[in-house]
């Protein structure tokens, strides 16, 4: 057991002890840990100049990458064979971890300046993950992940590439690349609609939820199974349900971090109530998952009251849950420090699109969930377009 869990620490210890280094580097070199002098609406760019410092930092934010995509496209992986009922608890389990993580890497970064707006990223993040176990249980793990990827990559391109929400707006040098790019990935998005997953509806007949009491007496309460509204529909409704929320919480997610890059295009206005505020992206990790857990603590709550406090509790998805904030805590850390050694706009593409085609292998490959070989061909030239076209996107920047 304990050599089980060595990685996962040593991993998080690693990324935090690169995000340190990188934070005393960044101080020295503007005098603070403050950007006052950043350009306005600018995030740092990488200077493709070939020499060992640009190359080392150009290293360090592949890596940096690559980590997140392997972590973003796996973390809902423990729970894939786990009964999670409506996914209410397995949320809150979830965000709970999310926010355990966090308040270790703020102790790490020497706790810096909190910003309440920035929770308001993690409102909307938070908001969007309830709707991850239906979506799930409707279409799959891969089909799932890829179809809101593909929504949150577009919502992500276009509030940065027009300068939505308040956020200014960010040049390409080759704006027709980054065009196509953006095409692409919403021709993909159409195309995954027309896969067909097959999904296991219950994966594990023995999970029993704690808080369901199933005795026939006249003061008992709840259902006799684990059954609720996503597995009682037919499966062409509960397909179109599937794809729809995973729209929409894709469009969730690639608009969460908006209030991060809100604050940073406005921390070098005078007149602005950011001013002076970090450009460092890990110093608004804490504030945006204590703005994660604040909204699923909330939406439990409700949920409780709503089930009249008899909440669908499943003891089995404890871990699976503390297991999977674990693993996108590390990489939404390894995500924002590769955003400080090249760009968002260059990052965010390849992230939702490479953990896109990660959570496509575990789904198709492991889970079995895509079958058929003409169901196989679409899901393949689907992911193949979404990769084009992220992989357009990022070059247009260069």
């Amino acid at each position: 057991m304990l050599q089980a869990k060595v990685p996962p620490l040593l991993l998080f210890v690693t990324t935090l002890l690169m995000a340190s280094c990188r934070r005393a580097e960044h101080a020295a070199e503007h005098g603070g840990r403050y950007g006052e002098n950043a350009a306005v609406g600018k995030v740092e760019t990488f200077d493709f100049t070939f020499n060992s410092t640009n190359m080392t930092h150009f290293a360090y934010g592949i890596a940096a990458n690559v980590v997140a995509v392997l972590l973003y496209g796996s973390n809902f992986v423990p729970v894939k064979r786990i009964e999670t009922g409506d996914g209410m608890f397995f949320q809150w389990v979830n965000c709970a971890a999310i926010w355990v993580v966090s308040m270790i890497g703020d102790l790490m970064l020497q706790s810096p300046k909190f910003h309440p707006f920035a929770m308001l990223g993690g409102v909307i993040w938070a908001t969007g993950n309830i709707t991850v176990v239906p979506i799930i249980k409707a279409i799959g793990l891969g089909l799932g992940i890829l179809i809101w990827g593909s929504s949150s990559l577009l919502m992500g391109w276009a509030s940065s590439r027009f300068g939505w929400f308040g956020i200014a707006a960010q040049e390409v040098s080759r704006p027709i690349l980054n065009y196509c790019g953006a095409g692409l990935c919403l021709l993909s998005g159409l195309i995954f609609f027309f896969v067909k997953a097959d999904v296991e509806l219950h994966p594990n007949s023995e999970s029993i939820p704690l808080l369901i009491d199933r005795r026939t007496n006249s003061g008992s309460y709840g259902p006799s199974s684990s059954e609720f509204w996503i597995d009682v529909i037919g499966p062409k409704t509960r397909r179109f349900i599937g794809c729809l929320l995973a729209v929409v919480s894709g469009l969730l997610y690639g608009s969460s971090f908006a209030p991060i890059l809100y604050i940073k295009s406005h921390s070098s206005c005078h007149d602005s109530m950011f001013h002076g505020a970090s450009v460092y992206d890990l110093d608004y990790v804490y504030a945006q998952c204590s703005g994660i857990f604040v909204a699923s603590t909330l939406y439990f709550a409700i949920y409780c009251a709503a089930m009249n406090n008899r909440p669908r509790v499943y003891s089995r998805a404890i871990l699976p849950g503390l297991l999977s904030g674990l693993m996108w805590s590390l990489a939404t850390y390894c995500w924002f420090l590769a955003n400080n050694y090249l760009s968002a706009v260059i990052t965010f593409p390849i992230v939702t699109a490479g953990y896109g085609l990660v959570a496509a292998l575990w789904g198709s490959l492991v889970f079995r969930e895509i079958k058929g070989l003409v169901n196989c061909f679409i899901f393949f030239l689907a992911s193949c377009v979404v990769l084009t076209g992220s992989l357009l996107t990022a070059i247009s920047k260069l």
